[in-house]
């Protein structure tokens, strides 16, 4: 950890499906740890973070995410209309949060011009929360590739 220095994380968490048996298979691909059904977001955690929150989340996923149609498109390899989501959280997760490095600058900042230039139409495979959180994390830390250098570290399937 670098003293002084916004420190920048990758976490995982279940993708997002309609209610029912969508959602339960893909908990279940989570919790088997099949990397290519998770979905990836940035966490910074600020070097003097306000007393409200502990740390900012940043992540790219389909506007509608539980919709049936949306699904259908996105697996069929068409783009569907995309949202970069930012959020606070009170404090790090426990589990499939991983520190990358310190962020060169003030990290918020930086994310915030990153995401001016995101293109939003999102593409499974080609351009989705995998290629935002590889890109979000260069762009802070200057660490390419990360979540190829995590899923090696880790072991993980899929």
């Amino acid at each position: 950890m670098a003293r002084g220095r916004d420190e920048v994380y990758v976490a995982a968490v279940p993708l997002r499906a309609t209610k029912g048996p969508a959602q339960l298979l893909m908990s279940a691909a989570y919790s088997l740890n099949l990397w290519d059904f998770q979905h990836f977001m940035v966490i910074i955690k600020p070097h003097s973070p306000p007393p409200q929150f502990q740390a900012l989340v940043y992540d790219f996923q389909p506007k509608d995410p539980e919709s049936v149609y949306v699904a259908l498109e996105a697996l069929s390899g068409r783009p569907v209309s995309g949202v970069v989501l930012t959020r606070t959280l009170s404090k790090l997760p426990k589990n499939k949060c991983w520190f990358v490095g310190p962020s060169k600058e003030n990290a918020a900042d930086k994310a915030c011009e990153f995401n001016k230039n995101w293109e939003m139409n999102l593409r499974v495979g080609k351009h989705d929360c995998r290629d935002y959180t590889n890109g979000l994390v260069e762009f802070l830390t200057g660490e390419k590739y990360v979540l190829e250098h995590l899923r090696k570290s880790n072991g993980t399937q899929g």
